[in-house]
């Protein structure tokens, strides 16, 4: 007896994408675009947004006319809605074609403004029902006034979505356009090479203006963002500026701190243990807390950098800044109001620093200006006031990066202090701040 094997099961294979051949896939993404573009919320209620009143074009118009120059996209529309009517009147449309080949149009005109697409589809369909319903001598399939209102659709929405749109709306244009002259022979000249010629111009002109406005956009994004981190960079490294300066200050007083706790006790006869105890205390307790602020704020301190020989500025060297850029050519003048008083080393340092970076500015943007610094000492704090004259003389000012001004605020800003800096009506510029002083901070100079 002979046995035959069962035959095998049937296999199925299963067509992955990366299966499919790249002619069928280029096809299936051109017919999904086709598909998102035209097709998915075709008749969604897009509303044509009036222009910019702030635009480089409507800036340069009388202020009478600026409020109605915003809506000149709406009236271009109406306009060529009139034109349609008037073409209409050229046409050789007969029966009820004729008043459908003028409200169709007029129709998909008035509809671009709030929903385009679904205008572009209206001319699409108002062709084919002219065509369908009516007879007439002359260019055929686009009768004039479909001719010139399909024109009109294609250029506004082309405006209104983007280049792949427009070239989808421009082969549905040819598709129909070729389709009736084959299907529907009336022996008459045709007009659809015309039609897409023109449109073709006009639709690759308004796909320029998209694509150079969405460049100029990009390009400002990409510039904003480049502004806001160039401010955040400046603004950290005004901030390590800032941490050095302090750390500075801060260990010197820290130390002193501790050398005069550790000599005190030596300074009494016979001192009683429990004075030694405290002052080894107060020592330690310095130390303990140099030695974490060097470890804390050293971190701030690039490699080559190397701290000043010299102690920090105060405000009682005001007189010899003042000096050195009297000599780099800037006129000064300086008023002192207020009882004299020495300040924190912080406060000390930072007003002296603003002053410092006032006068620099001053220098770079405004040559051949003279400058006011005023300091006054009240109750509560420190105001600083430092104005310069409109520039002048043929030197041109020299360009920053605007590093100066976030400097300063952020100085003011530790310091829970005010800061404004801003122009004058005379063509000058001002700083002003003011920094609080706690009174119990404060030390009244001798």
């Amino acid at each position: 007896m002979v046995t035959t094997a069962p035959p095998p099961p049937p296999t199925v294979e299963y067509v992955t994408e990366k299966t499919r051949s790249p002619e069928f896939r280029l096809a299936a993404g051109a017919l999904s675009g086709l598909r998102q573009d035209l097709v998915v919320n075709a008749f969604a209620y897009r509303p044509l947004p009036p222009l910019n009143p702030d635009g480089s074009l409507i800036r340069r118009l009388p202020a009478r006319i600026q409020g109605a120059a915003v809506w000149a996209p709406h009236a271009a529309v109406g306009l060529f809605c009139l034109i349609t009517l008037t073409v209409w009147q050229t046409s050789q449309v007969t029966g009820f074609a004729s008043l459908l080949s003028v409200t169709l149009p007029i129709l998909a005109l008035a509809m671009t403004l709030v929903r385009p697409v679904g205008g572009f589809w209206l001319s699409i369909a108002a062709v084919l029902l002219v065509n369908v319903l009516g007879t007439y001598g002359g260019m055929w399939p686009w009768s004039p006034t479909v001719f010139f209102a399909h024109l009109c659709v294609l250029t506004v929405v082309t405006l209104r979505t983007r280049p792949r749109s427009a070239v989808w709306m421009w082969l549905i244009t040819a598709f129909v356009g070729y389709s009736m002259e084959t299907l529907l022979d009336r022996w008459y000249p045709t007009n659809t090479s015309q039609l897409l010629f023109v449109s073709g111009v006009l639709m690759l002109l308004a796909s320029t203006h998209l694509i150079r406005k969405g460049a100029k956009e990009e390009v400002a994004a990409q510039q904003t963002v480049t502004a806001v981190e160039r401010d955040r960079r400046t603004l950290l490294e005004e901030r390590t500026t800032i941490a050095r300066e302090l750390h500075d200050v801060v260990a010197h007083h820290m130390s002193v701190v501790a050398i005069q706790a550790e000599a005190a006790p030596y300074r009494v006869e016979n001192p009683p243990p429990e004075l030694e105890q405290a002052f080894a205390t107060i020592r330690e307790n310095a130390v303990a807390a140099l030695t974490e602020l060097r470890r804390i704020l050293g971190v701030v301190r690039a490699e080559d950098y190397e701290a000043p020989d010299a102690p920090q500025p105060v405000l009682a060297d005001l007189d010899q800044l003042l000096g050195n850029v009297s000599e780099a050519g800037l006129s000064t003048e300086k008023t002192i109001t207020g009882a004299v008083r020495t300040l924190p080393p912080g406060i000390e340092l930072s007003a002296f620093r603003i002053v410092q970076e006032a006068l620099s500015n001053t220098l770079r943007h405004a040559p051949g200006s003279t400058a006011k610094v005023e300091v006054s000492y009240v109750l509560g704090g420190i105001g600083l006031r430092i104005v310069n004259t409109a520039p002048r003389g043929l030197v041109k000012p020299s360009p920053g990066a605007g590093h100066g001004i976030t400097g300063m605020r952020e100085r003011v800003t530790m310091l829970q202090g005010e800061m404004t800096a801003e122009p004058t009506d005379d063509g000058g510029y001002e700083v002003t701040a003011f920094i609080p002083v706690p009174a119990a901070t404060t030390e009244e100079s001798v």
